[in-house]
């Protein structure tokens, strides 16, 4: 057997291309469960002979000595990609993984920053004593832009003057595969970006042939660049992550807890499913939870907190 996993291992490295801690990984999990078919002696199992029952058994084993999810997936996976392999290779005609079924990873929901925390952290950032005029009207308007618009903060680095629509009152938002949406911009937002553009032309350099609305000494703005502004801008707030990616969430958020249509959210973000929009009506229907718990003398406290699921 050591000589048929050598094999294997050579053909993840090889005709796989799988990353060394991934080769590594597979290996120590597929030498994990030879062990627990055969304790003291891995080497005298018979592949052909190993059932769905004895994987089930293995995988069960391991969520009882606390294997989350996620690990009990990537085992499960690692044994597929062996049993596919010899298979292949006419070793044995049926994979005992077949029917046995990936665990879900429950996905948490997202990060959200408070409405009235956003607002404060623009207030500061209006407040801010700093000579330079462009980069206090530059990071207040990034943070605007992302909770107003919900976009993406590489949708926001790749925006250039002219997906501006002023006379329209519309931005033009190129989002991931290069698949562009058209969102409505409030007026006070537009005289803002104006603003900004009359600021930036007199303190910045444009490149020759370059048309981005952000520019940062000559150079147009940088994922890294705008993280490092949102995350400064919330640091005074609750959130997990003060990222660019929390303010569109809690754009998502607002505009659901608003009464917005989850169909007209998931055009303004983007998103292709709505499966994918429908996480933020968990995030609205927990404050309504949240609201009736504490406010109905009948609640009766019994309604779970989403995130954590703990009886409020």
């Amino acid at each position: 057997m050591p000589e048929l996993l050598s094999e294997y291992l050579d053909y993840l490295r090889y005709e796989l291309n799988r990353a060394p801690l991934t080769v590594e990984a597979y290996r120590n999990d597929i030498k994990q469960f030879m062990e627990w078919l055969s304790p003291g002696n891995p080497g005298a199992i018979d592949f052909s002979s190993v059932t769905s029952s004895d994987v089930r058994g293995w995988l069960s084993s391991l969520a009882r000595a606390g294997d989350i999810p996620r690990t009990l997936r990537r085992k499960i996976i690692s044994l597929r990609t062996l049993f596919k392999w010899m298979m292949k290779r006419g070793m044995i005609n049926r994979s005992p993984l077949r029917d046995v079924p990936l665990p879900k990873i429950p996905k948490p929901l997202p990060d959200l920053v408070k409405g009235d925390e956003i607002e404060a952290a623009l207030e500061n950032l209006h407040n801010e004593e700093d000579e330079n005029k462009a980069k206090t009207l530059m990071e207040s308007l990034i943070v605007e832009i992302l909770y107003s618009l919900g976009l993406r903060r590489a949708e926001l680095a790749g925006l250039n003057d002219s997906d501006i629509s002023f006379h329209k009152g519309e931005m033009k938002v190129t989002g991931k595969r290069s698949k562009q949406r058209v969102v409505p911009v409030p007026e006070k937002l537009l005289s803002k970006i104006a603003e900004w553009q009359q600021e930036r032309d007199i303190c910045e350099e444009k490149p020759e042939g370059e048309n981005a609305l952000f520019i940062i000494k000559g150079k147009r703005i940088s994922h890294a660049q705008i993280y490092t502004i949102v995350n400064r801008a919330l640091k005074d707030s609750t959130a997990r992550k003060k990222s660019p990616h929390a303010l569109r969430h809690s754009f998502a958020s607002a505009m659901l807890n608003g009464g917005a249509e989850i169909d007209s959210v998931r055009e303004f973000l983007g998103h292709a499913s709505l499966a994918t929009t429908q996480i933020y009506t968990h995030i609205s229907l927990n404050e309504i939870k949240k609201a009736y718990n504490g406010a109905h003398p009948r609640a009766g406290r019994v309604y779970k907190n989403e995130e954590s699921d703990k009886t409020i």
